[in-house]
């Protein structure tokens, strides 16, 4: 997936507004502004759209990560200059304070099935005899079941609660 597809899917997901974005990059220790956000978000398409570079997308991540979990103490996070599909899921799994059975959860409403021994390869170290490459589909699903997962929630909220069917009077 590219960097603009997976920052495009992220706002979606958690329904950003282009200030909400702006305070997330700033939290990952990058200014930008609403043009190059909007240019960013642009279609591949569209003659305004710009890449965003690896190191923007990881400085994100890692404001998304500030902003749901809090700033840790010492120095911030240094932004990696090269994002791999298995750096995307870690920093997603950290921002949503996710455990394994989360994201197992979290796939399979995507429809995707992944043993407990597939998803930690994920997270291996790429020297480690058994870690393995996160593919796109891996990571474009659990995109998917993140949003289904996080709109669901909002839905449910959203509605009003029923009142208690009165007792009927005699």
């Amino acid at each position: 997936m590219s960097p603009n597809d997976i920052l495009r899917r992220v706002r979606y997901i958690f329904d950003f507004n282009d200030k909400k974005m702006i305070a997330i990059f700033k939290q990952g220790d990058r200014k930008t502004d609403r043009t190059e956000i909007s240019n960013w978000l642009k279609k591949d398409e569209d003659p305004d759209w710009v890449a965003i570079y690896d190191d923007d997308l990881a400085r994100f991540l890692n404001g998304l990560i500030i902003e749901r979990r809090g700033k840790k103490e010492g120095p911030p996070p240094v932004a990696e200059k090269s994002l791999s599909n298995n750096i995307v899921l870690r920093k997603l799994k950290i921002a949503m304070n996710f455990r394994s059975e989360d994201i197992l959860e979290t796939l399979a409403r995507a429809d995707l099935q992944v043993s407990k021994y597939e998803l930690s390869a994920f997270f291996r170290k790429p020297t480690h005899k058994h870690f393995r490459k996160c593919k796109d589909q891996i990571l474009r699903n659990f995109l998917k079941g993140l949003q289904l997962k996080i709109h669901s929630e909002k839905d449910t909220s959203a509605k009003p609660k029923e009142s208690p069917p009165t007792p009927p009077s005699s």
